[in-house]
């Protein structure tokens, strides 16, 4: 049975206390913030109302205090997530969320007009003002936010799509909160006729177990509970896609897409030539669903067949502490000091919240502030694939750490499309550091697969959700009715094309589009394959060249936001323009399922 919250130890648990040392610590500050005599009040953003473009001087002042604002409103923030999701039925800690939500939506309010008015400085006299000193810590800021120039609404106007802001993220809060805690699975049955309780932890642990019974009991049983909910979980979806479609034509946007790509200066290209060059490269996949099936023995092969491991007398298991040394051991190629601040932060900052307990925020995360150490968030089972988790969320932790020590807090939070970079990499770097320790085939199997499987889920599965989440939005744009028949039929068919004729696609596999949490963070998930071919180029650089390609990724890691992804990629010598780093990645992939085949005699 699962614990509750406060049977968990104190070592296997993240020290929020390092944040604020109590609630009421946290609640005093938050006070402040709202104190009208405070130095962070909000009015005294709203001063400058009216004079901003007036001289340099006016418009540091103005950005000074705005960001110290947001510094103060994440460190609050940070502390209120991180408690909430320690047990997200905590009413406590539910209110606290709420409250400093609502905080940051007033600053956003607030503060909406200082865009708008920046921007209607004439060019020439921009151009004029962002060489004047006071200016220089500010100028790439600036710079960028020229850019957007053609989108940016009037000040009121944009001070009305700031009042909708909070309204429009009602669709991914009620899917989070019924997702992480309302939604209850029904118990499922293992080969012997036990019972075993179904969770979201533990599902995935049930499909990477060699009892096929209660992978398919599970997998089964978990589909048909969201299927229950399809109506209300495809009004959840619609009205996410809905609110990207209202950003998108009230900001002058071709498409959703662009909307999301634009300001990061990420062309459209990107995205599409991904699910191209995935599209074309299809029969890769299938060649590995044929081993995959073959290995196993199986005379159909079946969704919930996909994650057990193809070696199954190798148990590659763990506890905690030896993943923990692991995960620090397989990263010395980047060099003892990025080696001494990860061990530090996972054994003795307690950066990681590392069991499930009852009510706790399902999967894993990287999270923290400016102010903070990073904080991950762990569901640990012991399984393997628990151990390349915690190497992916200590490779995001790291590049916040770099980021953080390295730019001022308005260039320290790395964009998006880099985020995936960092993590990818470090798993990479795990499965290569194991593959030259190992010996006996079992095990080389083993690992082969998990590479394979890693690329499988992260970078082809991630591109049909891109794919699939694609089409909901250019149905949207369309006027199409988005329906739960419609989402099961196009899921089904995309299912089909992608792992081909030797797998069964059930009849559960349809609604699988309604439990998938990415689908509302508005193109999050192709990053997912664009950062692990990334990560992949670096990891061949480094390779043939240690020394110089190390510290080149380094430089990368503390970069933040500096300039904008692709530019900070190319300096460090990865073109994700080119499809070059995409093509690496697929033919690795082919040599790696060549590898497989030749330990079977496939």
């Amino acid at each position: 049975m699962l614990k509750e919250r406060n049977e968990i130890p104190k070592e296997d648990k993240w020290n929020v206390e390092a944040l604020y040392p109590s609630y009421e610590a946290w609640e005093k500050d938050l006070l402040n913030l709202e104190n009208k005599e405070g130095e962070f009040h909000f009015s005294k953003v709203e001063r400058f109302k009216g004079v901003l473009g007036e001289n340099p001087k006016n418009i540091a002042s103005v950005l000074q205090i705005s960001l110290a604002i947001e510094r103060r409103l994440q460190k609050l923030y940070t502390y209120a997530h991180l408690r909430h999701d320690e047990d997200v039925a905590n009413d406590l800690y539910k209110k606290a969320h709420i409250r400093i939500t609502t905080l940051l939506y007033e600053f956003k309010r607030v503060s909406c007009w200082i865009e708008p008015e920046l921007l209607q400085i004439p060019e020439k006299t921009f151009q004029k003002y962002i060489q004047d000193k006071e200016l220089e810590p500010y100028r790439t800021l600036l710079e960028k936010l020229f850019r957007l120039k053609p989108h940016t609404l009037s000040s009121q106007e944009e001070k009305l799509v700031a009042l909708a802001d909070e309204a429009m993220q009602a669709s991914q809060r009620a899917f989070s909160a019924f997702n992480n805690a309302d939604l209850k699975f029904p118990n499922v049955a293992n080969e012997k006729g036990e019972t075993c309780e179904l969770s979201h932890g533990k599902y995935l642990v049930y499909l990477r177990g060699t009892d096929r019974v209660l992978r398919e009991n599970a997998y089964k049983t978990l589909h048909k509970s969201f299927e229950s909910y399809e109506n209300t979980i495809c009004e959840l979806i619609s009205g996410e896609i809905q609110s990207h479609v209202f950003s998108m034509r009230s900001r002058s946007y071709d498409s959703c897409l662009q909307t999301a790509l634009f300001p990061q200066q990420i062309d459209t290209s990107v995205y599409t030539s991904l699910i191209q060059t995935v599209r074309q490269n299809l029969p890769s996949l299938h060649r590995y669903m044929q081993l995959r099936k073959h290995i196993l023995g199986y005379k159909s092969l079946h969704m919930f067949d996909l994650h057990v491991p193809l070696v199954k007398e190798v148990d590659m298991s763990m506890d905690y502490k030896a993943a923990e040394q692991l995960v620090i051991d397989s990263v010395l190629p980047l060099g003892a000091e990025y080696q001494k601040s990860l061990e530090k932060g996972l054994k003795e900052d307690r950066w990681v919240d590392r069991y499930e307990n009852l009510r706790k925020r399902s999967g894993a995360y990287s999270s923290g502030c400016y102010d903070s150490s990073p904080y991950i968030l762990m569901n640990f089972h012991g399984t393997f694939q628990d151990v390349l988790t915690l190497a992916h969320e200590a490779g995001h932790s790291m590049h916040s750490l770099l980021s953080d020590r390295n730019q001022p807090f308005q260039y320290a939070q790395y964009p998006i499309f880099l985020a995936e970079v960092a993590s990818t990499f470090n798993e990479e770097l795990l499965l290569n550091h194991l593959l030259t320790k190992i010996e006996s085939k079992e095990q080389r199997c083993y690992l082969l697969n998990q590479k394979i499987e890693d690329l499988r889920s992260t970078f082809f599965r991630q591109t049909m959700f891109a794919e699939f989440e694609l089409k909901l939005h250019t149905w949207s744009e369309q006027g199409v009715a988005i329906t739960p028949t419609l989402l099961k039929s196009e899921y089904r068919k995309i299912n089909l094309e992608y792992f081909g004729p030797d797998v069964v696609i059930d009849q559960e596999t349809d609604i699988e589009w309604a439990r998938i949490p990415h689908f509302y963070y508005n193109f999050y998930v192709y990053q997912y394959a664009t950062g692990i071919s990334a990560a992949h180029a670096f990891y061949e650089m480094v390779k043939k060249d240690p020394k110089n390609a190390s510290e080149k990724y380094l430089q990368f890691l503390k970069s933040g936001s500096s300039d904008y992804p692709l530019e900070i990629l190319k300096k460090a010598g990865v073109d994700m323009c080119s499809q070059g780093p995409t093509k690496m990645l697929i033919q690795y992939f082919d040599s790696l399922v060549a590898q497989l085949g030749k330990e079977v005699n496939f």
